[in-house]
């Protein structure tokens, strides 16, 4: 009798315990969207922030007004323009847009984007991290052909941008078709990569713990491209 008892009441507490999980997971899905949270749930870093931009842009803030959001045919898109009055205090990219008020520290940012500008050899998109204001922050650019301003990964810290690099890459190949591109952050050894299309092995690889926390942003020096499907998986930087 005393082992049926006790049966009981394990499985009992067991159910109970089932049903608190579910409602949790519940909660969450319903907090960050159902395939968001299965995505999230797929690696270490937990899903802070998804925009495929069929809502607007709201939540990101441009340095200039020449940004916009357009119908692709397959679903929104937000454009740069590639023209921009802003004006940074040192030389870095013109053509700025963060995600607004999430600081992050270590991350990894997916998104896609389809370069719209002329073919040249500075035909660009940039992403940009680590961003506490405009003269302190880090950006990737994906240049179409590497040179010391060009295809490169830069800090800009009160002075124009430094290239910070160490790997040598062959640029990139532009197409009029959209491409898929990753950043990872990791502050703790300072490592940051870059990844174009091919998403096991990094394009852009760069070490520097200068900045440990800051926003993430999209743009360009002075191109035109369309950006979709932004994921932003990390941890919040501490207030």
């Amino acid at each position: 009798m005393t082992r049926k008892t006790t049966c009981g009441c394990v499985l009992f507490l067991l159910a109970a315990a089932g049903t608190v999980r579910a409602a949790a997971d519940d909660e969450g899905r319903a907090r960050i969207g159902g395939d968001a949270a299965d995505k999230a749930a797929s690696t270490d870093l937990p899903l802070l922030h998804e925009d495929g931009f069929e809502r607007g842009a709201g939540l990101w803030q441009p340095k200039d007004s020449e940004w916009d959001v357009v119908e692709t045919g397959s679903g929104n898109a937000y454009r740069m323009t590639g023209k921009s009055g802003y004006k940074p205090p040192v030389r870095s990219p013109r053509i700025v847009s963060l995600l607004d008020g999430l600081r992050v520290t270590d991350f990894e940012l997916t998104v896609r984007v389809k370069s719209t500008g002329r073919n040249y050899g500075h035909r660009d998109v940039c992403l940009f991290w680590g961003y506490q204001d405009p003269s302190h922050f880090y950006y990737a650019h994906l240049g179409q052909k590497p040179d010391p301003h060009s295809c490169q990964i830069f800090i800009v810290n009160d002075k124009p941008r430094t290239r910070i690099t160490t790997n040598k890459t062959e640029g990139i190949p532009w197409t009029e078709e959209w491409h898929t591109v990753k950043i990872v952050r990791r502050v703790s050894d300072g490592t940051m990569e870059v990844y174009f299309d091919d998403m096991t092995e990094p394009i852009m690889v760069a070490e520097d713990k200068t900045f440990t926390w800051g926003e993430v942003g999209l743009g360009t020096f002075d191109d035109s491209g369309n950006w979709d499907d932004f994921v932003l998986k990390g941890l919040e930087a501490k207030r």
